[in-house]
């Protein structure tokens, strides 16, 4: 009982890093979600098997999406 009372701030610290480093590792997979898919689209755009127009439709909702990304991550960091 009394080690509880003693270890219990440390266990809070440990479940708040936990919490961080889940939050980051999604925010990184995110990010490289989205590259992935702009690497993706570009090169099906390069083997003919997209049209320009629906190239320049789908990079330009990445590239948003990807920004979107970027000025939250700017948010939070405030």
């Amino acid at each position: 009982m009394i080690w509880q009372l003693l270890t219990s701030p440390l266990d809070g610290l440990i479940w708040i890093a936990e919490q961080i480093e889940e939050r980051a590792v999604t925010e990184l997979e995110k990010t490289e979600n989205l590259q992935k898919r702009l690497t993706t689209l570009q090169l099906k755009f390069d083997l003919g098997d997209i049209s320009e127009e629906d190239f320049a439709a789908q990079e330009q909702e990445i590239l948003e999406a990807m920004e979107a990304e970027l000025d939250q991550q700017e948010q939070e960091e405030s």
